[in-house]
């Protein structure tokens, strides 16, 4: 039987970052906030447990330059920021499984890969300063028809140039190039300010993280909210009229608001009843998928043999590596990406099964004691089911020319939020608080 709360402001569906901040922002203004989340706790993408003591971020975690919202949120919680450990040779793992040390990002591939690849990048590089981040589908039917895959086999001529591309996509975008559109692949770029922007460590998206783990900042937001924050309250249908908006959870309980901000992943959004229907449809998009492996050790022991914990592996299952040990260095936590294709086979194995794989992988990239970790955490993010997947959600071929118009529009009393909406740094947790800032500015007018 369905029960009714008193009114509220604002009611914010979904306590991810975005939700957080945008709650956070109306109520710094003087707005009544309810914020609803579907699971036992807050965070969405950048979830974390504790091990060991300390928080294991088990989603999003890294931040970089251009990413002043999360810098400043971050300053203004105060929580320290430090560098991602880059010291010492990176690892690529051929397709035979022959490992190489390299510097850098780009791994040692042959003369003619390297040329190849650099080629590339330049190249996407110069049609993503074309696509407006706005509005990327305005007269861009070409890009919006093609997928990254057509797109790389016309234009790379060495066979190592195109499986190198393929990992890129895998690791970038978490999807194989022929499930992601050109388009939103040049988006992506443009919405981060280049290819290396969203690619290196140091200058890049991946140079600094967040003491305490960026899920430590969605829990010090969600302290600031306090009772405003209902978890394990999953909204199944939104109504509004000339006056507001009446918000269901699954238990039949519901609440009014006057307006409503949906700051959900696509999938998800795309479950909610709205009545009336919205006028634009918001297709049920597919969201890349992840399984996130982190593994901890009593010691950063791969430092000692003058490697950086970062690899790439052309061969699998796994698409990179990165060095996740603590500021103190007092215990090593290596983190392990399968994305894409690799990921949904890997999926369809037993825990036991997956867990072996997995060790086997780390043993052979970074010698045995890889293999016998003190902890050990999965994360598969296309279980979850209030995500359906990480790291954002993907725009297939003419998605963007179908979808654009209406993607970031307000529908009435509804308004979206989620770094999906965000023209700058889509995908990442900076995109998140600039969404969450955004709708919050504009439901703020609104209001007024």
């Amino acid at each position: 039987m369905s029960h009714h709360h008193p009114s509220v402001d604002v009611i914010v569906v979904g306590a991810g970052m975005a939700g957080l901040v945008c709650a956070e922002r109306l109520r710094g203004r003087g707005r009544e906030v309810l914020l609803l989340e579907a699971r036992d706790q807050v965070g969405g993408r950048t979830a974390g447990i504790e091990v060991d003591g300390e928080t294991v971020d088990l989603g999003g975690q890294f931040i970089g330059p251009g990413q002043d919202r999360i810098y400043a949120l971050a300053a203004e919680l105060g929580v320290p920021v430090f560098p991602t450990y880059t010291a010492g040779a990176n690892v690529l793992e051929t397709e035979t499984g022959r490992l190489r040390r390299f510097r850098g990002m780009v791994p040692r591939l042959g003369p003619l890969a390297l040329l190849d690849v650099a080629r590339a990048q330049s190249r996407l590089d110069r049609l993503a300063r074309t696509v407006d981040a706005e509005a990327p589908w305005r007269g861009q039917d070409a890009a919006d028809g093609q997928t990254l895959q057509s797109w790389i086999d016309r234009t790379l001529r060495t066979s190592g140039g195109r499986r190198f591309l393929v990992l890129a996509c895998r690791a970038i975008w978490a999807c194989e190039p022929s499930e992601l559109s050109l388009l939103h692949a040049l988006f992506y770029v443009k919405s981060a300010g280049s290819l290396a922007a969203v690619t290196d460590f140091e200058g890049g998206a991946q140079q600094d993280r967040l003491e305490g783990g960026a899920y430590g900042v969605a829990t010090r937001l969600a302290e600031r909210l306090g009772a405003s924050i209902r978890l394990n309250a999953p909204v199944q249908r939104i109504e509004q009229n000339d006056s507001g908006v009446v918000v269901t959870a699954k238990d039949g309980t519901s609440w009014r608001a006057r307006h409503v901000v949906v700051a959900v992943p696509p999938p998800l959004a795309a479950r909610i009843a709205f009545h009336p229907p919205l006028p634009a449809a918001r297709d049920d998009l597919p969201m890349g998928s992840v399984i996130k492996y982190v593994t901890g050790y009593p010691a950063p022991f791969w430092r000692q043999a003058g490697l950086s914990g970062s690899a790439l592996c052309m061969r699998g299952p796994i698409a990179m590596t990165v060095d996740s040990s603590p500021r103190s260095g007092r215990r090593g936590v290596l983190i392990a990406f399968v994305n894409g294709a690799p990921a949904r086979d890997l999926a369809a194995r037993s825990p036991e099964d997956r867990r072996g794989i997995l060790l086997d992988a780390l043993g052979h990239l970074f010698g045995p004691q890889a293999a016998t970790p003190a902890s050990f955490v999965e994360r598969n993010w296309n279980k979850e089911a209030f995500t359906r997947g990480a790291y954002s959600a993907l725009f297939p071929p003419g998605a963007w020319t179908r979808l654009g118009a209406a993607w970031r529009a307000p529908a009435g009393r509804i308004h979206w939020a989620g770094s999906e909406t965000s023209p700058r740094w889509y995908g990442y947790i900076d995109g998140a608080v600039r969404s969450g800032e955004a709708a919050a500015d504009a439901v703020a007018a609104r209001l007024s």
